[in-house]
């Protein structure tokens, strides 16, 4: 039918990305995470699925996700503000690298315990693949939603989602190495890690002040190559650093935060620029995640995988939170069981569980299926009820308020742009009304939480020390000015 490959291959590929596509319309539509959506349609499209796509490669697989995982991550990276996370840049740190290593020992003992067949090593080595929460997963279902989370709970999420995959990475190669090679210990390989993370950050910040230098002084006729100048920096970050022995994830995400928060011409043209891609380079390896998947061999692992994913769910990732926050005495116990719900696993982990398959470990395949099995339940359980936990534990930011008695809901339609801001001591509007204020328009200060209690505000609300302002924009740059306004002395 095909008078070549190439128009077929294309037509396939054509076919799998509509698909992808119209999967994130109907899973936005019913309240199902986009990473099931476009896992789904690999499936669907995979042996086992009604499109008889024969893939069976997981180096190719490996290869591509770790390209889209590394644009993921600096466009994420990029999407961070640093108003966000610099007050709570600890309690990320320590649940991206203590609540990581507490995760993947809980999960490892556990199925070792509750599957003869899994070694010690090999429980640990599975706990190491799925000790991540997924920054795909996470980025996406926030930021393709209007609504938040109060006490900075969503830029904890979203910094621990994308600085974790580094540590998750270095546990999965660490383990593998000790299955492959029995002889080594864990203990040896503990240097290896500060070695690792001290070059990614240090390759990550120095190519990011790179990037922004060469942005800044380059003259290119054509605005649309500052964006392809951007990408071959960005790859070129994650190769040296790996090449240099260091954590190319953790390099990748460091940049895209420091490049993110830089002031360069045609800065939102770049990160529009990432967001677009990064959106195909998801849907790419959503699907051939996808399509390695054969449904016809994870069903003889459901139970146990099932008995690993509510394990993970309900001990291990909260026994992981509530011990890495012990000494964070700003979160309560609401905010550490939001924590627990928060952490989603989804193609990362599976990205990883294809290193014990190319490398030809034992139990490779089982160790994919049940991680694979563990992230669908992951992000169907918890990425269709984050919200409405959040709203149980009375953590969620309205996305409603009233102007002269009249309810107005912002839709998704108008993308709006919620953030909490803090009011301190000695800052220049503390005793002042709102309406003396200058609030940019198309901004809203739709509440304002006072000693524990919340309230919508008017044009003769007081500004008082210690309030927390809830406030509301369809552009961020708004958004960042006023919020400056507000904090300055």
């Amino acid at each position: 039918m095909f008078a070549d490959a190439t128009s077929l291959v294309l037509l396939v590929a054509s076919v799998l990305l509509f698909a992808g596509v119209l999967a994130s319309k109907l899973s936005s539509r019913f309240g199902i995470p986009l990473l099931l959506g476009f896992i789904l349609v690999g499936m669907l499209a995979g042996t086992d699925g009604i499109g008889r796509i024969y893939f069976d490669d997981a180096e190719l697989t490996q290869f591509i996700g770790v390209i889209a995982l590394s644009f993921v991550l600096f466009s994420g990276g990029m999407e961070t503000r640093m108003k966000d996370i610099k007050p709570v840049w600890k309690e990320g740190v320590v649940l991206a690298t203590l609540g990581v290593a507490i995760t993947a020992a809980a999960v490892g003992i556990f199925i070792h315990y509750i599957y003869p067949p899994f070694s010690v090593t090999h429980g640990l080595l599975l706990g190491a693949v799925v000790s991540s929460t997924d920054a795909a997963a996470t980025f996406s279902l926030f930021r393709t939603r209007s609504s938040t989370l109060k006490n900075n709970l969503r830029p904890i999420l979203e910094l621990e989602s994308g600085s974790n995959d580094p540590m998750a990475y270095f546990l999965t190669i660490s383990c593998l190495s000790v299955v492959m090679n029995p002889d080594l210990s864990f203990w040896s390989l503990i240097p290896n890690f500060f070695r690792d993370m001290a070059i990614g950050v240090a390759v990550g910040y120095g190519m990011a002040k790179a990037m922004v230098f060469v942005v800044r002084r380059i003259n290119i006729d054509v605005d649309g190559l500052y964006s392809v100048l951007m990408i071959a920096m960005m790859m070129f970050t994650y190769a040296i650093c790996q090449e240099l022995g260091g954590n190319g994830f953790m390099a990748v995400y460091l940049a895209g935060i420091v490049v993110g928060n830089s002031r360069f011409s045609r800065r939102q043209g770049v990160i529009k620029f990432y967001s677009s891609v990064t959106w195909l380079m998801q849907i790419v390896m959503f699907l051939l995640l996808g399509l390695l998947c054969y449904p016809t061999r994870i069903a003889p692992i459901a139970g146990v995988g099932l008995l690993v994913a509510a394990f993970l769910i309900f001990v291990a990732r909260p026994v992981a939170v509530f011990v890495s926050t012990v000494f964070f005495r700003n979160l309560t116990v609401k905010d550490k069981l939001m924590l627990s719900w928060g952490g989603l696993r989804g193609a990362s982990p599976i990205l990883f569980a294809t290193y014990p398959i190319v490398v030809g470990a034992p139990n490779a395949d089982t160790i994919f299926n049940i991680v694979f099995f563990i992230s669908c339940m992951s992000v169907l359980l918890q990425g269709t009820s984050l919200m409405w936990v959040a709203e149980k534990l009375e953590l969620m930011i309205p996305t409603t308020t009233v102007i002269r008695g009249m309810a107005i809901e912002l839709s998704e339609s108008q993308n709006p742009i919620a953030t909490e801001v803090g009011i301190r001591p000695g800052s220049f509007c503390v005793g002042q009304t709102l309406s003396s204020l200058d609030v940019p328009v198309n901004l809203l200060v739709m509440l304002i939480e006072r000693d524990g209690e919340s309230f919508i505000p008017n044009g003769n609300t007081a500004i008082m020390s210690g309030d927390k302002l809830y406030i509301i924009s369809d552009q961020m740059e708004k958004t960042d000015s006023f919020v400056d306004y507000l904090t300055s002395n």
